[in-house]
């Protein structure tokens, strides 16, 4: 019975373990600070006057508006741009074919859980995201791992 014991204790510890293998560990993500520079300097150049938000989010919202703001648990309604600003390149966005887009808020990249409650219904948001708070070292589909991204997002509803 000690024997078996072991087996099955030994047989846990290297499948519980075998993410430790040499070769298998996960990126690190870049810290904030390694990027402000240039998400500064992405802001400089296309006209954005913002604020730095402590999470390391630069963002400038455009419009005034006195509508309600979401929540991490809200679902929003929103029209966007995304661009990478390594090229300004547009990866994604919204078209007046395709209409708005609606989401769970809390089922989207850090950076949009932090920066879109910062405006309200009606308001449209420029931000800069740290890729820490974003798709970070390991990318998603064409997003390329370690890329800072800028959306400009206007929210069109939150429920």
């Amino acid at each position: 019975m000690k024997t078996i014991l072991s087996v099955i204790s030994i047989s846990l510890l290297l499948v519980v373990n075998t993410g430790c293998l040499k070769g298998d560990d996960p990126c690190t993500p870049k810290s904030v600070q390694s990027e402000q520079a240039a998400i500064l300097a992405y802001a400089s150049a296309n006209g954005i006057v913002g604020t730095s938000h402590p999470s390391g989010i630069y963002y400038e919202i455009l419009n005034a508006a006195t509508g309600p703001q979401a929540t991490s648990s809200s679902t929003v309604t929103v029209n966007y741009v995304g661009k990478f600003i390594s090229n300004n390149t547009v990866f994604d966005q919204t078209t007046p074919a395709t209409g708005p887009v609606s989401f769970a808020l809390n089922g989207v990249i850090a950076g949009w859980q932090i920066a879109i409650p910062l405006a309200a219904k009606g308001q449209t948001i420029k931000m800069i995201i740290p890729s820490s708070l974003a798709y970070g070292c390991t990318g998603f589909r064409t997003i390329p791992p370690d890329e800072v991204l800028f959306f400009e997002v206007t929210l069109v509803d939150v429920q």
